[in-house]
Parts: C-alpha cells; structure tokens; sequence
C-alpha cells in the first residue's frame, strides 16, 4: 500500500491522508471484531481440553510459557505486518491469548455467580473502549507522550506479577490488577488517538496494540471482580 502523499482524481494530499487514515482505522476494527472468534475458541479449547488446570497447577511454568508465546509471536507478527501471513500470525496469538486466559476463566467459572462476572467484565470493557475512542476522536490534547511512562508501568507490572508467584500476596494481586486496568486503559487511548490521527498506517500492528490493551484490561477486570465479588459457595 502506497501512503505516500499524492493527487488522486482531484484528491489533494489532505484528502488522500483522510481516506489512509479511515481505511487503517476500518481494517483494524474488523480485525480486531475477526481476533476475539479465535480468542474464544481458545479459551474454550483451554477449558475443555484441561489445559486451564494444568498452568494452575503449575504457575510458575505458565508464566514462562505465556511471556514466551506471546513475545515471541509478538516479534514475528510485526516481522510480518506488510503481508497476508501477519493476519494469520495475528489470529493464531489471538488464539493462544485465548487459551492462556482460560486459566483465569476456569477460576471464575467454579464460581456461583461465574457467567455473570464475566458478562460484567466484558460489558466494563467493552465501556473503557467506547470512552477511550470517544476521547480519542474528540478532544485536541496530544496523549502521546504518555507512552514512555506507561512503558515504564507496564514493565513494573510483569515484574511484580512474576514476584507474586512466589510471594502469593493477595494484596499485590489486587494492586497490580488496579494498575494494570488503569495502565491498558491509557495505552488504549494513545492506541487510538495515533490510529484516528494517521500516526499508525499498518492495521496489523494497529489490531495488535488494540487487541493487548483490550485484554489486559478485560482479563484484570475479571481477576478484580472474581476476587472481591465472586460467590464461592
């Protein structure tokens, strides 16, 4: 695809940036609608097959599997951003997010009230999108030089999550789970505003930051309400 500035059939450079932007920001939502099918059917894959209990029972080598799998598939989806194979890469991560995740789903799930928390988690994270894209689109304020800082957190974050698997502090739990909400929650809008505004012209990569601050939200949002409003009896 050619993003370079030119006249086409009357179009000049700003009109031209107009249709770039919109067709980014067109694909990576259909995208991003396309990822979260292999999402779940890895979550059920992960729920069925036992596999959620397996990395329950073994916490410390999940952690390694899922950094590994991820970053790694990562690395080559942005290898690939530029042909039809990082579509394919973008969807098999999605699916192996989905298993990953079927964990924490499994733990939710044993609870009485298990549907329902998940129906709310999916309904307060499908909201932090819609205020984050309102945001994105409407206000004039620049956001991108949150992006450091929220680097920064989201690197304290691993490392006090990969710290509570040995520590098993409750309280750090609930406190990592907060900031990572609050953390995914500015990435999402930095995400979007660089999208709305041109600044990303790959929807692959653009899907990818999308999809990872949307289920880092979703997930923690899961964690929080499992943990403080989960029926156990």
């Amino acid at each position: 695809m050619d993003n370079s500035p030119q006249n086409v059939s009357g179009y000049g450079t700003g009109a031209q940036a107009a249709l770039v932007r919109n067709r980014v920001l067109r694909n990576t939502y259909l995208l991003l609608a396309i990822s979260m099918i292999p999402t779940v059917l890895g979550a059920w894959v992960g729920l069925q097959s036992g596999i959620n209990r397996v990395m329950g029972s073994s916490p410390g080598f999940s952690a390694i599997l899922f950094l590994a799998g991820a970053f790694g598939l990562m690395f080559l989806i942005e290898r690939n951003k530029n042909n039809s194979l990082g579509v394919a890469l973008l969807l098999a991560f999605t699916f192996f997010m989905g298993v990953m995740l079927s964990r924490l789903l499994g733990f939710v799930l044993g609870m009485g009230n298990g549907a329902q928390l998940i129906m709310f988690a999916f309904g307060g994270t499908a909201a932090v999108f819609g205020a984050m894209a309102t945001i994105a689109s409407t206000t004039k304020r620049d956001f991108s030089g949150m992006q450091k800082f929220l680097f920064i957190g989201a690197v304290i974050l691993i490392v006090a999550s990969l710290a509570n698997i040995f520590l098993q502090m409750p309280a750090l739990m609930l406190t990592v789970s907060v900031m990572a909400i609050g953390i995914f929650s500015a990435f999402l809008l930095v995400d979007l505003q660089r999208i709305i505004n041109g600044g990303e012209t790959n929807y692959i990569s653009a899907t990818l930051a999308v999809y990872l601050s949307l289920y880092n939200i979703f997930s923690n949002l899961l964690m929080l309400l499992g943990v403080l409003g989960g029926d156990r009896d």
